[in-house]
């Protein structure tokens, strides 16, 4: 049957929602319809019904940059722009980030690529984002920020609720129930912290977002907390998967604040109108939870089996191997897997933020590039000439030193800007290096290394690390592990994929491994003894800073 439209006898109600998503979501006169000669009358009609939903769209809220890609059913990045953030750091200790900016990045860098794209925005099939961890965004019953400035994931001014909360507390009884140990970073803190501290903005807030999850509320007007989120928030009970009755008590915080908890790949809700006009995106594009960025990087990078590491450096470094259960340890942390199991980890807080820090202090009037940064550090032997970085600029979450300060260790005259882009470089490998060898004294197995994030993209080091870890790295062949990660929780939830394994591994290649150097190895292994020496002598004048 083909209907030529000259006159039609019955009004039909047509959703643009429904013409612009999914034609199986139109009234079932509509889906009736066989379009003939319909585009005669109607010719916007065909290229809408023809239009294929072959696109994902990824976005990333990261320390650094608002980052969106639209990827293909593939995993290939068709287009990818960023937008630039700012730490603001109060004093040290602190750091924070305004919410309202990760949205304007969003709304950048989306634009961006939908513009790079033929018929983007109609092509995307779903959302999906993942976002800096542990930050707390608090908006009230209107969906208003009641807290512009919010204290992001290196953020320490909790260390002395932290420490009053340890000396109180029986953390050892609690273990088992949240599976991390307390630390500065956990939101739970930060949201005690802000009750004592400011008690009408906690007062007014009516609920708790992650950073992504704040974006995904400015598109959906829906709020979730996604599983990975959750089990590293020192508010979520391991046991039951939800929240802890028994820690929320402890920490006289409102459970009712708290969102529901959801998986990564269940769809949130849909793009709303008013989202559509800031963002370019079509209105009821299905956006899914997503997860933190951590764990989406080690899903996007293939790393998703016990006894497998992974060094995922962008503004921080993390050092993660996959178990099957949480470590039950009052140092090192765990977060739930994207498939399942957790992954254990560590983390040094300032390493491509030591970069970052070092490319604008050493040369403020033209900085110079990251590229030529790079090739001056090529330049300098193994070791810098026996000059250390201790890389602690916005302290750190491990172990008991939160207050820990950063320093240039061997100094001297002939020492040139090269020499300390190479000794921040090899810094921030010893630091990550402590941090593995702690691992492995707790009993952790490490198979192979792989790399993951911006960190992955520098050869040189790769190569540093490599020789200081003195083990052999993978390196994937895409970089963005994140983004690829979201677009296959986006992909998931669209039907591209059957499963989170499949998606996996049609998706995740590697393009080569990077060996340890031995000469370089043998250099470093003297130095680490060094390095720790000098960390460990270090301590006292940290506390006496304090003071």
């Amino acid at each position: 049957m083909s209907i030529n439209c000259i006159a039609i006898e019955h009004k039909i109600e047509l959703l643009p929602r429904a013409i612009i998503g999914d034609f199986r979501l139109a009234p079932p006169e509509f889906q009736r319809i066989e379009f003939g000669n319909v585009d005669r009358w109607f010719p916007w009609f065909r290229s809408v019904q023809q239009m294929k939903k072959d696109l994902l769209l990824a976005f990333d809220v990261g320390t650094s940059s608002v980052r969106a890609a639209l990827v293909s059913e593939t995993g290939k990045i068709l287009a990818f722009a960023a937008k630039e953030l700012e730490q603001v750091i109060p004093q040290f200790g602190w750091s924070q980030q305004s919410p309202r900016t990760w949205w304007e990045g969003l709304v950048f860098s989306v634009r961006r690529v939908l513009e790079k794209v033929a018929n983007g925005a109609d092509r995307v099939a779903g959302i999906a984002g993942c976002g800096q961890m542990h930050g707390v965004v608090l908006v009230d019953e209107a969906g208003e920020l009641v807290l512009e400035e919010a204290p992001i994931w290196n953020d320490k001014r909790t260390r002395e609720l932290v420490a009053q909360f340890c000396a109180e507390q029986d953390t050892k009884a609690l273990l088992p129930i949240v599976g991390n140990p307390a630390t500065v970073a956990w939101p739970a803190f930060k949201l005690a912290w802000i009750k004592q501290n400011l008690p009408k903005t906690y007062d007014a807030a009516r609920t708790v977002l992650m950073p992504k999850d704040y974006i995904n509320f400015k598109l959906t007007g829906e709020s979730r907390f996604d599983v990975t989120e959750a089990s590293s928030s020192y508010l979520f009970d391991i046991r039951t998967g939800d929240w802890s009755e028994k820690v929320l008590k402890v920490l006289g915080l409102d459970p009712a604040k708290l969102p529901l908890i959801a998986q990564a790949t269940e769809v949130l809700g849909a793009v709303t109108k008013k989202a559509a006009e800031s963002t370019g995106l079509r209105a009821g594009t299905p956006v899914v939870v997503g997860a933190g960025d951590f764990p989406v990087a080690l899903f996007g990078s293939g790393v998703t089996s016990p006894g497998t590491g992974c060094d995922i450096t962008g503004t921080s470094t993390v050092i993660t191997i996959l178990s099957e259960h949480p470590a039950a340890d009052p140092i090192i942390s765990n977060v739930r897997g994207i498939i399942g199991g957790w992954a254990a980890f560590t983390i040094l807080d300032a390493s491509g933020d030591a970069m970052r820090w070092a490319r604008r202090t050493f040369q403020q009037h033209e900085p110079y590039t990251y590229e030529q940064m790079i090739s001056l550090a090529e330049g300098v032997p193994a070791g810098a000439d026996n000059l250390l970085f201790l890389p602690y600029l916005n302290g750190e979450r491990l172990a008991y030193q939160p207050n820990s300060r950063a320093q240039f260790f061997g100094l001297t005259s002939r020492h040139t800007a090269a020499h300390l882009y190479r000794a921040a470089m090899e810094g921030v490998a010893f630091a990550s290096n402590r941090n593995i060898d702690l691992m492995k004294s707790r009993g952790y197995r490490l198979d192979r290394m792989v790399s993951a994030a911006g960190g992955a993209r520098t050869r040189l080091w790769l190569e540093i690390k490599a020789s200081i870890y003195n083990t052999t790295i993978l390196v994937p062949s895409e970089p963005e592990c994140g983004v690829l990660g979201c677009a296959m929780l986006a992909g998931f939830a669209a039907g591209f994929f059957s499963s989170l394994e499949s998606a996996r591994a049609d998706l995740v290649r590697y393009e080569g491994e990077v060996h340890p150097n031995p000469r370089w190895a043998e250099r470093y292994q003297k130095l680490q003894s060094v390095f720790d020496d000098l960390y460990q002598s270090s301590e006292k004048f940290w506390d006496r800073l304090e003071s």
